[in-house]
């Protein structure tokens, strides 16, 4: 078995859910007592999210770099950065280490391929929803169209994920209004909507509604959990 590096703590309420997905995981492939090999370098958000809305990227690329390369020191033979916004800087970390990182755009992307949707709604962070580091990569490499909420929308989601998720507050009214934004992105022609935020999926799962939705955290997890059995 590989060793799973992970950059988390992006937030760690979300970081926990890759580390029970994974372990469950390893557990269902192998069986017995089986766990996964993990190393894992956990940031504080605190520093993370006021660099963020600095816009200072190239302070959090640094980083998470050296997360990284506390990770490859620690024996992981691929790494998982455990939060789709900070993919923003991954290039960045690519190059300040020698293992390859999974990328949660992609394994997303491939997801979306395998069951034929080609038009998808993106909710996240609005740094994700609104620049190009993520869409480009559903939209250039696997040809998936890609729609975004409303400007009004955009906020009101990214204020949710900042103040409520990160911090583990799951409010009724906050997924009342998540699933009016994803009714509203099925209404503009997405046949399925990406949870492109580590966090949501605390909130919104696919019970709450009939519109197809892509748990990245899980879809992130379970590629993970393919790599290193492979």
């Amino acid at each position: 078995m590989k060793t799973i590096g992970m950059i988390g703590g992006m937030s760690w309420e979300s970081t926990a859910s890759y580390y029970k997905f994974i372990n469950e995981g390893i557990k269902n492939k192998l069986g017995g007592l089986h766990s996964a090999k993990i190393c894992m370098y956990s940031v504080d958000f605190d520093e993370i999210e006021k660099l963020q809305h600095q816009d200072n990227w190239n302070e959090t690329a640094n980083i998470l770099s050296r997360a990284a390369q506390s990770v490859e020191s620690g024996g992981a033979d691929f790494l998982l950065i455990c939060t789709n916004t900070m993919h923003k800087v991954a290039p960045e970390i690519e190059k300040n280490i020698s293992i390859p990182i999974l990328h949660i755009a992609d394994a997303t992307a491939e997801t979306l391929a395998k069951d034929g949707i080609k038009k998808v709604g993106l909710l996240g962070t609005r740094f994700t929803m609104e620049q190009d580091f993520y869409k480009s990569r559903l939209i250039d490499k696997f040809n998936i169209d890609v729609v975004i909420p409303s400007d009004k929308d955009m906020d009101t989601i990214h204020k949710i994920i900042y103040s409520e998720l990160c911090v583990g507050t799951i409010s009724n009214d906050s997924r009342d209004i998540y699933l009016e934004i994803i009714n509203s992105l099925y209404e503009s022609g997405a046949e399925a909507v990406i949870l492109g935020c580590t966090e949501i999926a605390l909130l919104v799962q696919q019970k709450h509604t009939s519109i197809p939705l892509y748990d990245t955290t899980l879809i992130h997890a379970s590629y993970a959990v393919e790599q290193a059995t492979s």
